[in-house]
């Protein structure tokens, strides 16, 4: 008896980032004729600049940690990274020849530390599977009829389709490319894009001392990033001052609650010596200022701040900097103590796309199916990575997401 031969089905991924090429070569592994569209001159544009040039791939934490460090919309990416969580990633990669290394705060990098070889690796492996990447091709628009996708409108052209998985990235950093086609495509596609705002991204303070202290980076601190009383966030690790406020990895992460309200009532307070308490580091100054008797305050800090920070803390603190070390009274040394503590700068903004990480907001989850990622309006149509409204914090978190989502759509387009 014959049996028909099943039609190849023609997938359309449109965008070559993370999510793109791991979803066309998930595609293409499962028989389908899959054509990749990239309108750069090559893959991986933004994926090139992460983590410093690097490539912060995931992070090697536990599943519970993983969620904990995801902050738009955990629970709908339970069952895709369920099914490709980080371990599976590294692993995919360790099968691809790419070697890997476990960082601090369990941050995951190529051994040879270099971003091209993460995406020379991807490409590698779509072209493996038989998937086609297509270069400076631009897509203008999605055809769906009926309630179903159809094809792309590309290159001048009409491009059929059975099914279309959209990973064309958010808005940041639009000169690699992520000028939110996404949301288009999706808009016209009748689906809902939440709120749209820079995440992981510097930000913007309101005091004048912070340009003293232009390029210096602050390790073992710990913030609270506050909107009036509410505290919004804490974290211990970097801080780096710049001539227009903070960055380092604790004010990226920081970012994500400030939205785009900012004012007076918005702040982050930095606890120069987290490991001490109040009472401890009184002592501690009183032991440092005990030992240089006479010396003047301003020269008696030395072996407690880095020597950029001590003319400002001087300030800041309302002592005179000629006044001798064994001149300070009780009070004034318990006001410094407090300042070390809690060292505030008002937030005015953030830096904006170009220098944000991610884009927090997207198309709305509660239109797409989170086990397949296929749009619940359009029989099809499925969208992975930044796309999406979700979001996590910096540290390898994002590229998870991208990886497991674009795993998910590409199993089942």
């Amino acid at each position: 008896m014959l049996t028909e031969k099943i039609p190849k089905r023609k997938i359309i991924v449109i965008g070559g980032g993370p999510a793109g090429m791991l979803a066309a070569g998930k595609c293409a592994e499962r028989g389908n004729s899959v054509v990749l569209l990239e309108k750069n001159v090559g893959p991986g544009k933004k994926l090139l600049i992460t983590g410093k040039g690097r490539c912060n791939i995931t992070n090697a934490c536990d599943r519970r940690e993983l969620f904990d460090n995801i902050c738009g919309n955990p629970r709908f990416l339970y069952s895709a990274i369920s099914s490709f969580d980080n371990a599976a990633l590294m692993d995919f990669f360790a099968g691809l020849g790419l070697e890997t290394k476990v960082e601090r705060g369990n941050r995951v990098f190529p051994v040879s530390d270099r971003s091209a070889d993460v995406i020379k690796t991807l490409e590698q492996y779509v072209k493996s599977t038989g998937a086609q990447i297509r270069l400076n091709t631009e897509v203008s628009g999605i055809k769906t009829v009926d309630g179903h996708v159809t094809g792309v409108y590309a290159g001048g052209g009409f491009m059929p389709a059975d099914s279309v998985i959209v990973a064309t990235g958010g808005l940041s950093y639009p000169a690699t490319g992520s000028t939110g086609d996404g949301f288009r495509f999706a808009e016209s596609a009748g689906h809902s894009i939440t709120k749209l705002y820079p995440s992981l991204v510097p930000l913007v303070t309101k005091e004048n001392w912070v340009k003293e202290l232009q390029g210096l980076s602050l390790k073992n601190i710990e913030i609270t990033a506050k909107r009036g009383e509410t505290v919004l966030y804490k974290d211990f690790g970097e801080l780096l001052f710049t001539h227009f406020g903070v960055s380092g990895p604790v004010i990226l992460s920081a970012s994500r609650y400030f939205s785009n309200t900012y004012g007076g009532d918005c702040a982050i307070s930095i606890d120069l010596k987290p490991a001490l308490s109040e009472e401890q580091l009184d002592k501690r100054v009183l032991r440092d200022f005990s030992g240089n008797l006479n010396k003047v305050f301003k020269n008696s800090l030395d072996a407690l701040l880095p020597q950029k920070l001590i003319p400002v803390i001087v300030r800041l603190s309302g002592i005179d900097g000629s006044k001798r070390a064994n001149e300070i009274t009780r009070d004034e040394r318990r006001n410094l103590v407090r300042l070390l503590k809690n060292l505030s700068v008002t937030i005015k903004a953030a830096r904006g796309f170009n220098e944000a990480v991610i884009t927090v907001g997207g198309v709305a989850v509660d239109e797409i199916n989170p086990k397949t990622m296929e749009s619940k309006l359009i029989k099809g149509l499925y969208f992975c990575g930044e796309v999406l409204d979700v979001d996590a914090y910096t540290g390898g978190f994002n590229l998870q997401i991208a990886f497991s989502t674009g795993y998910a759509a590409g199993s089942n387009a």
